[in-house]
């Protein structure tokens, strides 16, 4: 059975649940979706809102978004399919707590000095004395920070939003009128830095799992193309084995490893490396991650012609798949939700046909009746210990770094490994200005890199044990070890 880390990773997967069961059935209505939210908040005694019709309000608008809707929480509304399927990142409007936060506030550090910058600094004219010491009138501020930045004892404080905070382009903004969080999506990345990091649970996906579900109800040949990633996250007891295992129990014709095409990107993007540093490129980054990948483009797109023009392990993977199976229908499963805009790609949109969650697929072995723990272990592909390493951060330039020296390539390779949105601005605005410490950037959007996803069942701490423990169960300890990579020979990798 599944377990939870927090209440609100249950309640996701409880709605998430309840409409997978729904459209199993082929009963995905407005009339059953109303129903949803009494069968998860039963009585009258509210568990972590002022009152249950709030909490039945929140799980109504969730449940509308995991069935591919607009989300509402207006049950006299006629539901509306969501037409841009670039825009997956939505806010809950009930489920946001408007979070009361003034973003700067005058600290005991105040000495009430005679100079007082802040008040001068001041376009809003916010800040007078009281008492003797400098006040901010919360009404007047416009957040600019002029004064934070004046006070020379660091007096005055600076608090964000948690889900403001996480962004790494500014795309979470706050609704002047009623505080609520709003996305402007034109600047979004489809990241989920918000997601994860907004604790009321305000900030959700939208979810391919009824897709899924009607096309394993049919009958369909699907094929699930995991990250590696996805060891630990239905606990210890549960192998990559057993979840291979389960999936088939679902209906999936077959589970195979993301990783296996990782062996073959590492090929490919290390044998790229090489032709672009004898032509004189100063530097190339990698294009395994699609959050990384958006974001140069919406942050620093005269970098875009810097990215390789390998295509990512999940359509490495998913192009192998076809190439053996035509009418394959390939399902891509991880901790990211990028990976739901990637496979929108010009280039690469017919490649993988759907992109589901760790915790959608969590909820579609609940609806369908499978535990994981209780299923057969079985024999996976065996990719190498390096490509199941593209998980974490450092993996990728790891495996391109084995590569050329098993291959004994005359290259100077030198990475620069980052994650975190931090982390990657720094590094990329040094190579903007030509300072960049080496000639290979990969970056990871998420900290820690893909174990560290929005949409993960456990943590990154207990993620990371169990991932180092699978890599080294793998017998192709090298990439050049991996039998595999021949092939995927014709396979086209490039984006």
């Amino acid at each position: 059975m599944a377990t939870f880390e927090t209440p609100l990773k249950k309640l996701k997967y409880l709605i998430l649940k309840n409409v997978i069961e729904l459209a199993r059935d082929n009963k995905l209505t407005k009339n059953e979706l109303q129903k949803i939210p009494y069968k998860i908040i039963k009585g009258d005694k509210a568990e972590y809102r002022c009152c249950v019709y709030k909490e039945r309000a929140v799980v109504y608008e969730r449940a509308t978004l995991a069935a591919g809707f607009v989300p509402t929480n207006n049950i006299t509304e006629e539901l509306k399919e969501i037409e841009d399927k670039d825009h997956i990142i939505f806010v809950i409007s009930s489920a946001c707590d408007k979070c009361p936060i003034d973003k700067y506030n005058v600290t005991e550090a105040c000495r009430g000095c005679i100079q007082h910058k802040c008040m001068e600094v001041c376009p809003a004219k916010a800040i007078t004395r009281v008492d003797g010491k400098s006040y901010i009138n919360q009404e007047l501020c416009r957040e600019c920070g002029m004064c934070k930045k004046s006070c020379p004892y660091n007096a005055i404080a600076e608090v964000m939003r948690p889900c403001k905070k996480a962004c790494p382009t500014g795309a979470l903004e706050i609704n002047s009128e009623n505080r609520k969080a709003k996305i402007e999506k034109e600047k979004c990345i489809s990241c989920g830095a918000c997601m994860s990091m907004c604790p009321f649970g305000a900030i959700s996906d939208l979810s391919h799992v009824t897709d899924v579900t009607r096309k394993l109800v049919e009958g369909k040949e699907i094929y699930a193309v995991v990250a590696p990633s996805i060891t630990g996250q239905f606990g210890p007891k549960v192998s990559v084995g057993k979840i291979k295992d389960a999936f088939k129990k679902m209906g999936f014709k077959d589970m195979l490893e993301a990783a296996c095409g990782a062996d073959a990107v590492t090929v490919n993007e290390g044998n790229e490396f090489v032709s672009r540093m004898k032509k004189g490129d100063k530097f190339m980054t990698n294009s395994c991650c699609s959050g990384f990948m958006n974001y140069i483009e919406m942050k620093f797109p005269d970098m875009v012609d810097k990215m390789s023009g390998t295509v990512s392990p999940m359509i490495a993977t998913a192009r192998w798949i076809k190439e053996l199976h035509k009418d394959a229908i390939v399902v891509f499963v991880g901790p990211c939700t990028a990976k739901k805009v990637e496979i929108n790609r010009e280039s690469i949109k017919n490649d993988v046909d759907y992109a589901l969650t760790f915790e959608e697929i969590a909820a579609l072995m609940g609806a369908f009746s499978v535990d994981p723990e209780n299923c057969e272990d079985e024999t996976v592909d065996d990719a190498s210990a390096l490509g199941r390493g593209f998980a974490q951060g450092g993996g990728v330039a790891a495996a391109i770094e084995n590569y050329i020296s098993e291959k004994k390539i005359d290259a100077d390779f030198k990475p620069v490994k980052v994650s975190g949105k931090d982390e990657i601005k720094k590094v990329m605005m040094s190579a903007k200005v030509g300072r960049t410490p080496g000639n290979f950037i990969e970056g990871m959007m998420c900290e820690g890199g893909c174990i560290g996803g929005p949409a993960t069942m456990v943590s990154l701490m207990k993620a990371r044990p169990q991932l180092i423990k699978f890599s080294k169960q793998s017998t192709k300890k090298t990439i050049l070890s991996n039998d595999k990579l021949k092939e995927f020979e014709k396979v086209n990798m490039e984006r």
